[in-house]
């Protein structure tokens, strides 16, 4: 194992340069203590005793009130230490919220008096007191932001760099924000001894090892299935509000719905955040000049929902709806199924594929749907192509041609004003090492192991052009298959809700409800659509939001009849 002891001590210093965060350890005065003491439970704790242990399901929330806790992680077989606490401190992060997997240990140093506190109470604490709920979760932000650096190793994810099985879980732990380190098996020198200490084989890659535990041919949904995040680890299936689609509706409808008292359940099919979540940056979102990444913004909601006591899920993939005893049951592509009062459809629109030749060879490998620092990082200061007109094409090629990248910009049309925002055209134009190509298209993809070039075809002919990653944003197709006959839809496969819907499209049953369809409802009672799945919806961030959370003074109104 000596090959895998520099590295642990190499990862030992980059803790202790990270743990220069105070902000993250609040100490609390007497006036806090005695708050949490009413909602807790106070026992004796000895040294040497483990509060709760990385790896384990869940855990409560402890409050230091004389011992004193180290926390510790393991590498390569020994534990380092993470952080100190002393008394007034409190123990955990983000998990406590969201159910996943706890990644760190909390071993007794010194013994003396904790302050047990359940989930359940530690949320009714944080919904009561916003001053103290505001500290602890600033807290629990600050550490996961530690964790991903100094919990890294807890999670190892371990694979090609050409394999697009690999890239889909590095995608799912990054969008998620799970601690995690990528290791290739074509270069990485630990890889050699990890493989040969669990006995894995190259034919079983990837593979995920996290806590202890090795997941061979890994897949997202096995990952986030061991760590806590699907639908297989709610205890209860039967909520007031189930919001199928983790964009920015979809968050939108969780967080509001959530906050006003209704059990809600969030179900996305590949990450918390949806398209929005993997744009490099947007600019034009109320309130954030300097603008901010889809990342943030998402990552912000997903913490404010889980905050206010909503269960969000991923990846799971639901594939239809009916109607069975006055309740709306979403059924999952495992077979499980979900049972709501109501539910919001926010399931948004998928990017539509190039017809281009050997574009699925490439596709997790050159070809990306995606512009974030991973993609970014894979294609170094390598020539890019972009292609597509919209504004998501635009922030993509400024993005890659700030790192370094010499971008083509493809796109159908004669020029650029068509359908990106005036701002985005000024800078894309202004941009010396974007190029932009019009009345173009991508004809087909060349490449051993990776994509080396694509060739483009204007009225010129064609010619190929050195390209080591290829990113796609060419207009979107609604994703309402799974409504499965629920929903009235528009020619172009949009749902329609209540003003856009005809009285024959409305059927009988709504004769006997003797009302018409409220804002945001589908043709189906109790079924709502926000955001790009919703016909005639702006195809903007804010106003997803916007129709997300009007979505469910809806739900509340439905639910009352």
């Amino acid at each position: 194992m000596d090959a895998l002891t520099d590295p642990g001590r190499a990862w030992k210093q980059r803790v202790r340069t990270v743990l220069n965060e105070d902000d993250a350890f609040p100490t609390l005065d007497a006036a806090d203590m005695a708050l949490v003491t009413q909602l807790g439970v106070r026992r004796q704790v000895r040294e040497g005793e483990y509060l709760f242990r990385e790896g384990d399901v869940t855990y409560d929330f402890f409050v230091l009130v004389s011992a004193e806790v180290d926390m510790v992680v393991g590498v390569d077989g020994e534990e380092s230490l993470i952080v100190h606490h002393g008394p007034g401190r409190f123990l955990g992060e983000l998990n406590m919220l969201s159910g996943l997997r706890v990644f760190v240990s909390a071993r007794v140093v010194a013994p003396g008096e904790v302050v047990v506190v359940t989930r359940d109470h530690l949320r009714q604490l944080m919904g009561t007191n916003p001053r103290l709920g505001d500290t602890i979760l600033a807290a629990f932000v600050a550490r996961r932001g530690l964790l991903m650096t100094g919990a890294a190793p807890t999670t190892r994810v371990i694979g090609s760099q050409y394999s697009p099985e690999s890239l889909s879980i590095r995608e799912f732990l990054t969008r998620t924000h799970v601690p995690h380190e990528w290791l290739d098996a074509d270069s990485d020198p630990q890889v050699e001894v990890l493989l040969a200490h669990f006995d894995i084989t190259a034919a079983e890659l990837p593979v995920v090892i996290a806590t202890g535990t090795v997941l061979r041919r890994a897949t997202p949904g096995e990952v986030a299935g061991y760590l806590g995040l699907t639908v297989q680890n709610l205890p209860e299936r039967r909520f007031d509000l189930v919001v199928v689609g983790g964009g920015p509706a979809g968050l939108a409808a969780a967080v509001y719905g959530a906050s006003e008292g209704l059990r809600t359940l969030g179900v996305e099919m590949i990450a918390p955040g949806g398209q929005a979540g993997m744009s490099s940056r947007i600019e034009n979102y109320l309130g954030f000049p300097m603008g901010l990444s889809g990342a943030e913004l998402t990552g912000r909601a997903v913490i404010q929902a889980e905050k206010f006591g909503a269960t969000l899920t991923a990846p799971c993939t639901v594939s239809s709806l009916a109607n069975r005893g006055g309740y709306l049951v979403v059924r999952l592509s495992d077979g499980s199924e979900i049972t709501g009062r109501a539910v919001i459809a926010a399931t948004g629109a998928s990017y539509r594929r190039l017809e281009a030749s050997r574009l699925s060879e490439f596709e997790g490998n050159g070809v990306y749907y995606a512009a974030t620092e991973m993609e970014a990082r894979m294609c170094g200061a390598s020539p890019v192509v972009v292609v597509g007109g919209g504004n998501s094409a635009g922030q993509a090629a400024i993005f890659l041609s700030q790192g370094g990248c010499a971008v083509t910009l493809v796109i159908r049309g004669p020029d650029l004003a068509k359908d990106m925002s005036r701002y985005l055209v000024e800078r894309v134009e202004a941009d010396p090492h974007i190029t932009v190509r019009s009345r173009t298209t991508v004809v087909a993809l060349d490449g051993d192991q990776t994509l080396r070039t694509v060739d483009l075809n204007d009225p010129d002919g064609t010619i190929p052009v050195p390209c080591a990653g290829l990113f796609s944003f060419i207009g979107a197709d609604p994703s309402s298959d799974w409504l499965n006959g629920c929903a009235a839809l528009d020619d172009r496969g949009f749902v329609l809700t209540d003003l856009s819907l005809t009285p024959d499209q409305l059927g009988q049953g709504w004769q006997t409800l003797a009302r018409s369809p409220l804002p945001f409802e589908t043709s189906h009672p109790g079924l709502f659509a926000v955001g790009d799945l919703r016909s005639g919806s702006t195809k903007r961030v804010a106003a997803a939001v916007g129709e997300g959370s009007a979505s469910v003074r809806s739900v509340h109104q439905y639910l009352a009849f």
